[in-house]
């Protein structure tokens, strides 16, 4: 099957006034299959099967695979610990001191779980071919907070900005080769570029060791058959909007600790701008009628941006309540309804 033109993908949603949602939903297609979360990642039928039930129940506009943001480490050798019903986890830190950054291998794809990954996408992307499908892959400066430890990597940022460098080229080399293994491999639409750890800096230090990296791998990847989403679930986006113009993804996902209105306006026109309804206390704990309340509350508030897809905030967890992911999209249809889309 010929690939999809995801930049005229991209106009088609900016031009339609009636848009469906698109939130990060993979790890509830447990509930759905009846397979387990650590089945989930670990095998790639399974996963293909469960973005393939995903795409059967619900109405998307495309279809994600997770945000198991634990891959990539893992493949340079870091510890994962992968319970039976919950999202895999790093443990302990891999690189402690400039000599373990200079001696670190970027690792080859195939690498850990890399190719089980790549594999779940392409199986994917032949059963559904209604929608494009995008692939997730940690971000080059998240990717190495899990092999420094989260708290580490910015105090390091700080205190030994050399061994974070060596060990960001090197982060971004692996993504870079990454990325196009999936685009090589599969007939996925691109992928979403997870940088949730981005938010944690000041915005001098995330222009230092975060942007150039992430606008070096949109440079090498990115065509009008693969496109990347660029995912920042920080605080401080508004104040890094130039940054992330900079990165040059074609869409960009923010999570909920924002306002949505806020973050709009600030980006171009031609870009996706995409969140942010909370994963966690509308997906997985919320009622359907607070689902809807919230739903509709972010549409009203930026259905006049074009080129704004309302979503999840965030990855969604195994854990969530059908109730509220049909509620979401009962929420969109019923919106647009109300205003006479």
């Amino acid at each position: 099957m010929a690939k999809r033109n995801m930049k005229e993908w991209k106009e088609s949603v900016i031009a339609n006034p009636r848009k469906q949602g698109a939130p990060v939903l993979t790890f509830p297609s447990v509930q759905l299959t009846g397979a387990t979360v650590k089945q989930l990642v670990t095998d790639a039928q399974i996963q293909a099967d469960g973005m393939k039930f995903l795409a059967e129940r619900t109405p998307s506009l495309v279809a994600t695979s997770m945000m198991d943001l634990t891959v990539e480490a893992e493949a340079c050798g870091a510890e994962v610990r992968v319970p039976e019903n919950d999202v895999p986890a790093t443990l302990g830190e891999l690189i402690k001191t400039k000599a373990d950054a200079e001696n670190m291998k970027v690792p080859e794809i195939g690498a850990g779980r890399t190719q089980l990954f790549i594999d779940a996408t392409k199986k994917a992307a032949e059963m559904i071919t209604d929608r494009p499908v995008l692939a997730g892959i940690a971000g080059p400066y998240t990717m190495a907070g899990r092999l420094i430890g989260m708290i580490e990597m910015m105090m390091a940022c700080m205190k030994e900005p050399e061994m974070v460098t060596i060990v960001m080229e090197k982060c971004t080399e692996f993504i870079t080769k990454y990325a196009l293994a999936y685009k090589e491999q599969t007939n996925a639409g691109g992928f979403v570029m997870a940088e949730p750890m981005m938010g944690l800096l000041s915005p001098k230090l995330s222009k230092k060791f975060v942007t150039p990296y992430c606008k070096q791998i949109v440079e090498a990847v990115q065509d009008e058959e693969f496109v990347v989403i660029f995912h920042n679930c920080g605080g401080n986006v508004t104040k890094i909007a130039d940054q992330l113009i900079d990165i040059n993804a074609e869409g960009y996902h923010f999570g909920n600790v924002i306002n949505m209105a806020d973050i709009c306006p600030l980006l171009p026109a031609d870009k996706l701008v995409m969140g942010n309804i909370d994963p966690a206390n509308q997906f997985c704990f919320g009622t359907a009628e607070s689902m809807k309340e919230n739903t509709k509350a972010v549409m009203e508030s930026c259905h006049k941006y074009p080129n704004f897809v309302i979503s999840s905030g965030c990855d969604i967890g195994p854990n969530a309540s059908w109730e509220c992911i049909d509620a979401f999209y009962e929420a969109i249809d019923e919106f647009y309804m109300e205003k006479g889309l």
